[in-house]
């Protein structure tokens, strides 16, 4: 938990002294030896958590991976299906003045995730490390509230305190519909969030985004 920091794990049995230990002048071949002292044996699983300034939180097939891929040099795999991203992926995003910020794309979360649907809790546990929170919902969704509220519960059951950290909604996918679309959806938008609409395609409110995560972030720290 802090630099340089040593732990034991499973202490070693001490060593025994060999034959050639006990050789001298008179004795030049010894027939016998020190033995050594058992060791401590048994099975230990280190987690490493990934830590990243932003987590991007969302169903599957929300555009978190294509996100990432656009803002960063990350190159994770994009397909048309479910759990596509199977693994976390990292990538630095830049923003103005050479700053820059780590954002990680967490595989998707279903709805009873944390009761081991899905991928389950696998890699919720990763948002633990994360200081900002970018929940990101399609603008086609039927119910862009109620998909928030559903995502924001399994985070609480998972583990309360993640509510309290900064959360941003990112409306995705705003290339496929009229721009009108945008005041109808509005009305359907959890209240004192702030909200971005973004287009990874073409890159729509991808600027206001950064934007936006960049003042969180500093807020955070």
């Amino acid at each position: 938990t802090r630099d340089g920091e040593e732990q034991i794990l499973m202490p070693g049995g001490r060593g025994g002294k060999g034959n050639t230990f006990f050789k001298s002048p008179t004795q030049q071949t010894p027939d016998f030896a020190q033995p050594g002292e058992p060791c401590q044996e048994g099975w230990s699983i280190l987690e490493l958590k990934l830590l990243a300034d932003v987590g991007l939180v969302g169903f599957p097939n929300a555009g978190k991976s294509t996100l990432l891929s656009v803002l960063s040099a990350a190159k994770p795999k994009i397909a048309d299906y479910a759990f596509t991203t199977i693994v976390p992926n990292l990538g630095i995003v830049s923003y103005r003045d050479n700053k820059s910020f780590v954002m990680a794309d967490i595989p998707g979360i279903i709805e009873d995730a944390h009761l081991g649907k899905g991928l389950g809790v696998r890699f919720i546990r990763h948002i633990e490390r994360n200081s900002v929170l970018l929940f990101m919902i399609p603008c086609d969704s039927q119910q862009i509230n109620e998909d928030y509220q559903i995502l924001l519960n399994e985070l609480k059951q998972f583990n309360p305190e993640l509510l309290d950290k900064p959360r941003i909604l990112a409306i995705t996918k705003m290339d496929i519909v009229d721009p009108e679309w945008k005041q109808l959806i509005q009305k359907d938008l959890p209240k004192n969030l702030p909200v971005v609409f973004i287009s990874s395609v073409t890159q729509q409110g991808l600027d206001e985004l950064k934007d936006l995560l960049w003042k969180e972030l500093q807020a955070a720290n």
